[in-house]
């Protein structure tokens, strides 16, 4: 039996969770799934310049599990990017901790709303909005359901 995931620590959910070309539709075909975590690698690593091992303290994960889910947040980017598949970001375990003075959240923290526009008058918001809601418990835990 494998162990536990363990909670992820993030600073918030990013301010748009979805990117890709205008007016395609949504299938397991043309998607890419990033999970929440690997977006927070991203942004810690890449925009905030920290170490992995920084990276790591900050999330509460060991240095190779950073490692594991920044390869695979690149790896989705790229396929992303190249071959022009919408990104998605969502799911994944991971606690908010935005507002814990332990975390150094950095610039790419904002306390703004979410975007909600940018897509063409073709786009249907359903398709991204099946069944990916999350369930929140007391101590701002989120996990799939």
């Amino acid at each position: 039996m494998p162990r536990p995931r363990k909670w992820r620590n993030i600073c918030r959910l990013p301010r748009c969770d979805r990117f890709g070309p205008h007016g395609f539709p949504v299938d397991d075909n043309n998607a890419v799934i990033m999970t929440v975590d690997e977006y927070e690698a991203i942004r810690l690593i890449d925009l905030e310049r920290l170490t992995q091992e920084e990276c790591a303290k900050q999330m509460n994960v060991s240095r190779t599990t950073v490692q594991g889910i920044y390869d695979d947040a690149r790896k989705k980017l790229a396929d992303s990017l190249v071959n022009g598949k919408m990104l998605l970001i969502r799911g994944g375990k991971y606690r908010l901790r935005g507002d814990d003075s332990n975390l150094n959240c950095g610039r790419g923290f904002r306390k703004h709303k979410r975007c909600v526009g940018g897509f063409s008058s073709k786009f249907n918001e359903k398709n991204y909005l099946n069944d990916d809601r999350k369930e929140i418990s007391d101590d701002n835990s989120h996990t799939d359901k």
